[in-house]
């Protein structure tokens, strides 16, 4: 019988299978580096991101503490393609297999930005993004110009925020390539085309005050036209306020710190190129009421004026004798209303007086009343009463408390605490 029990397989449990295969996992691959694209990622409360790492035919899920997520110099996204370094590990409470990681980059990036932050540095010490040499944006434009592809959401985003927001503006466009081989050359071109209607005397004879330099979001490889040295001097040399709206709010390219405003989408960009109509149109408004109103407060003053002088100089002695009887009531109603005052004060100090005593009185017997409450409280739940009833306190050699069986080991040293002292005990099994 005793090697037939010998001979049967071992029976895990749960916790310890998890703890087991944690440990092959941790001997045999971690550190780990691991390739994909981000799915499902969000950041909690606590600052933890959670997500997972994915390609073609599996996924490993990842947590990512705060710790480690706040050295990351980006935003990380769904799709994105990253590389992140880590420990493979098993979370217990489900049983899944977790890669806990200190570290992600983006994969595939590297060379592009490199060559993004040269360009930067070397433009940032020419001056070009000096924020001195940034233009307020006028509050009306005589007329709004956008460059962009005709065929982008850029476009469409721009024209519905700006027919809602100022129809009575007119919108010029210049299309252009963005995106692609020769789109930053295409750029270029449509700029320079756009700022010929800046001039007072161009074609239109209707000057472009403003210029949109938009584009939806996407990689930093659709959107690297917009990190060229040529479109971005060519930025820097406009001749009204230009307004860069590329990609979403983490998108950065050098034409938006060329530029005299960056926006974080297209539709912001339309929204900031010009003043609400109807936030002008409500301040006309409130001018208007402002001005009738002191109009008319103006000409009754001066419409009782006339009426004053009139009686006066029609009067003089009935006038004289009105002031005098006037002048009469107001010192009989003077002294009458001074008594009157005197006697009210007096009752109210002497009910606030009664008052004021009386809310002492009541004080001083709740708070004696809560205290004894108190007391009552506190003694109920002393620790050394219980003990006094037979119970004891047990606890390891570190003084943490020992309060299921699964605790003890034999020959455990054990300290139980009882009303009068400590004793010493061991474990015997």
């Amino acid at each position: 019988m005793q090697a037939n029990d010998d001979l049967k397989p071992r029976a895990w449990t749960v916790s310890a299978l998890c703890r087991a295969v944690a440990d092959t996992l941790d001997a045999q691959f971690n550190p780990v580096t691991v390739r994909g694209e981000i799915s499902g990622f969000s950041r909690a409360a606590s600052g933890h991101c959670y997500f997972s790492i994915k390609d073609d035919t599996g996924q490993i899920r990842c947590v990512m503490f705060r710790r480690a997520a706040s050295l990351m110099d980006f935003a990380p996204r769904d799709g994105e393609l990253v590389e992140v370094r880590g420990r493979l590990g098993v979370y217990e409470a489900r049983g899944d297999l977790q890669m806990v990681v200190e570290s992600m980059a983006r994969a595939g990036q590297g060379a592009l930005f490199e060559q993004f932050l040269r360009l930067k540095a070397k433009l940032e010490a020419e001056g070009l993004f000096d924020p001195a040499h940034k233009r307020a944006l006028p509050a009306q434009p005589r007329a709004i110009g956008v460059v962009t592809s005709l065929g982008a959401a850029a476009w469409h985003d721009v024209v519905t925020a700006l027919q809602r927001r100022v129809p009575h503006i007119p919108v010029l466009m210049v299309p252009a390539l963005v995106q692609g081989a020769g789109a930053a050359a295409t750029l270029v071109q449509a700029l320079q085309n756009m700022y010929a209607l800046t001039a007072e005397d161009n074609p239109l004879s209707l000057p472009v005050d403003v210029i949109l330099l938009v584009r939806g979001g996407g990689s930093m490889e659709d959107l690297w036209s917009f990190n060229d040295e040529t479109l971005a001097r060519c930025i820097a040399q406009s001749p009204v306020p230009l307004i860069c709206g590329l990609g979403h709010e983490t998108d950065f390219t050098i034409a938006d710190f060329v530029a005299d405003v960056r926006a974080p989408t297209p539709t912001a960009a339309a929204e900031m190129a010009a003043t609400d109509r109807g936030v002008g149109l409500e301040a006309l408004s409130v001018l208007e009421d402002r001005l009738t109103r002191a109009l008319q407060r103006q000409q009754d003053r001066q419409a009782q004026r006339l009426d004053s002088i009139a009686a006066r100089l029609s009067r003089p002695q009935a006038l004289l004798g009105q002031h005098s009887q006037w002048l009469d009531r107001l010192a009989n109603g003077l002294q009458a209303g001074v008594q009157t005052r005197l006697t009210e004060a007096g009752h109210r100090l002497e009910r606030l007086s009664d008052r004021l005593s009386f809310n002492q009185g009541q004080q001083v017997q709740q708070r004696a009343q809560r205290l004894e409450r108190a007391a009552l409280r506190l003694s109920s739940v002393d620790p050394h009463r219980v003990l006094e009833r037979g119970y004891a306190w047990l606890s390891d050699e570190s003084g943490q408390a020992l309060t299921h069986a699964a605790q003890f080991q034999p020959g455990q040293s054990v300290r139980a605490t009882l009303a009068d002292g400590d004793v010493p005990m061991t474990v015997k099994g």
